[in-house]
């Protein structure tokens, strides 16, 4: 009996398996837009969170650089033995003191502001790596696009080829075209196979990829909704260079390294300025607990030699707030020399698909044309070849076209800064 229970435990144990087996075979593939992919990445690539990381620690280097403010309470204790001839004697000595800085040449308030300042780079920071991200994802989301596109081409040229050869071997048989007809049909038809085959391993290659940009595992199976399209720009190159100058990140953090810089100039001044602190403190031991002293006072300190040191650090604040500035300008010149190449490159690519929509269009027409007259015997062999390398040339083409063209457009829409929530 309990052998019949202990198999029947099996057997409904082994059935849950398989049923859990083949859930995991059929289950629904990922439906993506862009837009989909692009929200997915956002709220799981490493690159943002360690972006959030960075802000976060910068917010607290402001309550660090603020403490300079605050006065400061330590607490100290020391024991004390001693022999000698009338035997041996111990005590306990206890300090309570406290030390507040009131001035110091301004260099905390500068400390503080340097910090602000650092937060301000590390929240751009994020907005910096959310751009980025975007249009990675945009370019992974066209490559699949792009690749799934070369698969039909290259597939369609396959069955193109086959039924091609299929005519040739008939032919053949009744005596009509030579053997090098065959021989020629069967290797364009290989080549035709081989890059199949490539394209088929650049479409798996190109979904990995996007997968890996949303951190999902990939053997994901993924479903593309939204095809290649044709939207064409309206802003001007003009337009894109003020947007740019008004809202790219990288311009405006290194307006703040340039502040921060300036204020390192300031904090290196310091050293010239005096100091003073407001003191006090408490002492007691542990033979007369209620007999303690305290003192309090006001100290002012001003180092009027140190040897070189101070102008040292002011030349060296000086020499990094000029290296600020220069970096500044080149980032204000790369962004604007990255805008102009996107722009320039999305027109190519938009004149490039009108020219070969009407390629591809003549190219199909072409191909007609070629298979009837060979289909009637007044046409080679090799005007079909000709012909079907021609038209799979041309729709690889408009692929190409339409792939630089919506990538482009993404660069663009990152080079001007447009913001990503």
């Amino acid at each position: 009996m309990i052998t019949k229970i202990l198999k029947r435990k099996i057997a409904v144990f082994a059935a849950g398996l398989m049923l859990i087996n083949q859930a995991s075979l059929f289950a629904a593939p990922l439906e993506l837009t862009l837009s989909d992919s692009i929200a997915i990445a956002l709220k799981e690539n490493a690159s943002i969170t360690i972006a959030q990381a960075d802000k976060e620690r910068s917010e607290w280097g402001v309550n660090e650089a603020q403490t300079g403010k605050l006065p400061t309470l330590s607490l100290g204790s020391s024991y004390n033995w001693a022999e000698s001839q009338a035997g041996s004697d111990g005590s306990l000595n206890n300090s309570l003191r406290m030390n507040w800085q009131l001035y110091n040449g301004g260099r905390t308030d500068r400390q503080v502001e340097q910090a602000k300042e650092g937060v301000l780079v590390s929240e751009l920071g994020i907005q910096k790596a959310k751009q980025q991200l975007k249009l990675d994802v945009t370019t992974a989301y066209f490559n699949v696009l792009q690749a799934q596109n070369m698969v039909n081409v290259n597939q369609e040229t396959v069955n193109n080829f086959k039924q091609h050869l299929q005519i040739v071997e008939e032919k053949f048989k009744v005596g009509v075209v030579a053997k090098s007809d065959v021989l020629r049909s069967e290797v364009e038809l290989a080549n035709a196979e081989q890059n199949l085959i490539k394209s088929e391993n650049g479409y798996d290659v190109a979904v990995a990829t996007l997968l890996n940009i949303m951190d999902r595992t990939s053997e994901t199976e993924v479903v593309l909704k939204d095809d290649f399209g044709y939207e064409k720009s309206t802003i001007s190159l003009d337009e894109s260079l003020v947007l740019a100058r008004k809202n790219r990140p990288d311009i405006t953090q290194s307006e703040a390294n340039v502040r921060i810089a300036e204020q390192g100039v300031a904090i290196a001044e310091s050293g010239n300025s005096p100091t003073v602190s407001l003191s006090a403190s408490k002492g007691w031991n542990d033979v007369v607990p209620d007999n303690g002293n305290w003192s309090a006072g006001v100290s002012a300190n001003w180092n009027i030699f140190d040897a070189g040191l101070t102008k040292s650090k002011v030349r060296q604040a000086d020499a990094s707030l000029v290296k600020a500035k220069e970096q500044a300008k080149q980032v204000s010149d790369s962004v604007a020399l990255e805008v102009r190449q996107a722009y320039l490159n999305m027109l190519e690519g938009e004149k490039r698909i009108q020219t070969t929509d009407v390629a591809s269009q003549k190219a199909q027409e072409d191909m007609f044309i070629a298979q009837e007259k060979y289909r009637a015997g007044v046409g080679t062999n090799l005007d079909v070849i000709d012909a079907q390398l021609a038209l799979t040339q041309a729709r690889t083409n408009r692929i190409q076209a339409l792939y630089d063209f919506n990538v482009s457009k993404a660069k663009l829409d990152k080079a001007v800064g447009n913001m990503v929530q």
